[in-house]
């Protein structure tokens, strides 16, 4: 036996926290960069969502508002009604997302949102089919992993029994040497229903609402096992950084929209200490970054 494995630690530091559930947008996060997702999951510091995601927001909020109506009202014309009450929701939530978008560009706010809606008809007709769930929650625990956790935009079973995942985004489809990384958030969700329904579904559906785009995937098991795989060597690298307190900064292009960048230590900032044994559930809400992933 080794005896360092069985000697005390020489400081009194308690030991690390257990890291929250893993998201696809945290693990994201901790791809692109450690300190990022230390940031957002443990430190959890509040952010100023951007204009886009906001519109992100919105947007999926009026598609699950359409979801609601009779399969006959789900048509155009009525849609854009949705818009603004879904707004009027989320600020009531939030009322600090008014400060985001003034009221001078309210109008113009719910115009671009009403645009993308439109657009969505012209890649389904939601008259002809009723979504199992909206905004479903997904969760699993893997064996000696990570629990997973997010949030489907909607879930289709056709008669035969088949699942459909489907995703709304509101920014422009990838280039073809981005769509596997576009499709890391539905092999996530595909995996956790692997794990709860024991069944693959037959479909992933990406609908890109800025440039009118649908990208389909057909996953198999053996594919999602080995996903499994990837995704519990990330949770791995998770608990080595969080056992050591260590999330190293990863600078790239896009720190310079990055709300951290005062905090960082790759632009001079100092990060915060860290801080107490996060919420076991933390993450549990649905975030911005997932809704616009």
């Amino acid at each position: 036996m080794n005896p360092a494995a069985t000697t005390p630690p020489t400081d009194d530091r308690p030991a690390a926290p257990r890291p929250p559930a893993l998201s696809p947008s945290r693990a994201a996060d901790f791809k692109r960069c450690p300190l990022l997702y230390r940031f957002r999951a443990i430190d959890r510091i509040p952010e100023i969502p951007s204009r886009a995601q906001l519109r992100g927001s919105l947007v999926h909020a009026a598609l699950e508002a359409l979801f609601t109506l009779p399969a006959a009202d789900r048509l155009p014309a009525p849609a854009t009604e949705l818009v603004a009450p879904a707004w009027q929701r989320l600020v009531e939530h939030e009322p600090a997302l008014a400060e985001v978008i003034g009221e001078g560009q309210r109008d113009r706010f719910l115009a671009e949102a009403r645009t993308l809606l439109a657009r969505y008809f012209t890649l389904e007709d939601p008259t002809g089919f009723t979504p199992e769930a909206c905004e479903l929650r997904v969760e699993t625990d893997l064996d000696d992993g990570p629990r997973l956790r997010g949030f489907v935009d909607r879930l289709d079973i056709s008669p035969q029994g088949l699942l459909r995942v489907v995703d709304y985004k509101t920014g422009r489809s990838p280039r073809p040497d981005g769509e596997a990384a576009a499709l890391f958030q539905l092999k996530f969700y595909a995996l956790v229903m692997l794990h709860t329904r024991g069944v693959v579904p037959a479909r992933l559906r990406l609908l890109y609402l800025a440039d009118g785009q649908v990208l389909d995937y057909t996953p198999d098991e053996d594919e999602l096992r080995r996903f499994e795989t990837t995704v519990r060597a990330l949770w791995a690298a998770v608990r080595t950084a969080t056992d050591a307190r260590d999330f190293r900064p990863n600078p790239g292009p896009l720190c310079r929209w990055c709300d951290h960048r005062v905090r960082c230590p790759a632009f001079g900032g100092t990060a915060p200490p860290y801080p107490d044994p996060p919420d076991e559930h933390a993450g549990a809400g649905r975030t911005e970054e997932e809704t616009n992933e």
